[in-house]
């Protein structure tokens, strides 16, 4: 029987009818071609074997990493409608005063929180499960906007997508009464080694949308299923894959596939746009390294050649690759180092075009590494 396309179910809240969306049980069944997908399945799989390869090899794995996490969260925060620029959390993780609302960057440090948890108990030994996904969630919502929206329980009430209610939205999950056999059959697919990683986390991270378990965060969580499955299934050593720029830029597209699966088992057209986004975003993580690792090249080089001043101006150098925007009072409490050295250090930077000012102030002068800053802002602009 072709049981690709779930059923619609009438449902009444308040008076007023809608139809709440109850997704078949995976696998897909008729079965997935891979056939069909043989071509963009290899690609993709030469990709991330190229992108592991990078990571492994260039000088500042441990900063790409640490930098590229940050860069997923403020992407994936951003395609549900935070405003938060990259140096606003960098800022706000570093204490200082952010250009946005608070909450906004609040959310984005609780994603890299999130990610973090959720690695590290699968580094633990931890089983990709419902009950660590309920844990991430738990940090992900934890503290400022969304700690209303029950952190790490699953939703005990109707939600849905697009609209102000369920009559008028654009989509509406399963109905509560329907969650446990949902999310038992998501799990027990989650451990289901018969298909390619690849696929298996593709038709994941759709069921998981469907199923829409949580009152909040369940973009952002299932889009970090992604690279839970990755990770997981051995074909990640290090979590620096990740789609949200190109699911950002992509966006109009992306739901109208999840809507397509849903509607019409189109399983295959979303798997090859979902292989297609994997190549992409390996290839421009790879570039993106490369590019970051010879601005330093180039910088240090210039440094190399001052006489004494080089060693604080090294030592500056280093902590902007953690955080691109300074002033001489945060870099002598940081570095522990007196103003007057912060200050001439600074300006060395400066007189080489490394770094520039930005306030055009006599007093409380900001500088930024704007070149480096550029290269990890690259696609996070929020979206207008």
């Amino acid at each position: 029987m072709h049981t690709r396309v779930g059923k619609f179910i009438a449902k009444k809240v308040s008076g007023e009818s809608f139809r709440a969306y109850i997704p078949p049980f995976l696998p897909p069944n008729p079965a997935i071609d891979l056939d069909q997908l043989a071509r963009p399945l290899e690609k993709a799989a030469q990709a991330l074997a190229q992108l592991n390869t990078m990571a492994t090899s260039i000088p500042n794995t441990s900063l790409f990493i640490y930098m590229y996490v940050r860069k997923e969260a403020l992407l994936s925060s951003q395609i549900e409608g935070t405003q938060s620029s990259f140096s606003d959390l960098m800022l706000f993780e570093h204490h200082q005063k952010p250009a946005v609302s608070l909450g906004d960057v609040e959310e984005v440090s609780n994603y890299v929180k999130a990610i973090h948890h959720g690695l590290k108990r699968l580094d633990e030994g931890f089983p990709l499960s419902l009950r660590l996904l309920k844990e991430i969630h738990a940090v992900l919502l934890s503290g400022g906007r969304g700690k209303h929206h029950q952190p790490g329980e699953f939703r005990k009430s109707q939600n849905w997508i697009g609209g102000t209610r369920p009559g008028n939205a654009l989509f509406v999950p399963p109905p509560v009464e329907n969650l446990t056999d949902c999310l038992g059959n998501l799990e027990h697919f989650l451990h289901d080694n018969t298909l390619p990683v690849l696929i298996k986390a593709g038709i994941a991270h759709v069921q998981f949308e469907t199923i829409h378990p949580f009152l909040d965060g369940n973009g952002r969580l299932g889009r970090l299923l992604i690279t839970l499955l990755l990770t997981e299934g051995g074909l990640l050593d290090q979590a620096v894959l990740y789609l949200s720029l190109y699911l950002k830029q992509n966006r109009h597209i992306y739901y109208d596939l999840l809507q397509e699966v849903r509607t019409e088992g189109t399983w295959e057209t979303w798997l090859e746009f979902f292989l297609t986004g994997v190549i992409a975003s390996s290839q421009q993580a790879i570039k993106t390294a490369e590019r970051i690792n010879q601005l330093f090249a180039d910088d240090i080089a210039k440094i190399n050649k001052l006489g004494r001043a080089r060693y604080s101006c090294e030592k500056v150098f280093e902590y902007l690759k953690q955080l691109p925007q300074v002033s001489v009072p945060l870099l002598a409490e940081a570095l522990n180092i007196t103003a007057p050295t912060a200050r001439s250090a600074l300006n060395h930077l400066l007189e080489l075009g490394i770094i520039i000012e930005i306030t055009g102030k006599q007093r409380d002068k900001v500088y930024l590494y704007k070149k480096y800053l550029h290269l990890l802002e690259e696609g996070a602009e929020p979206i207008g």
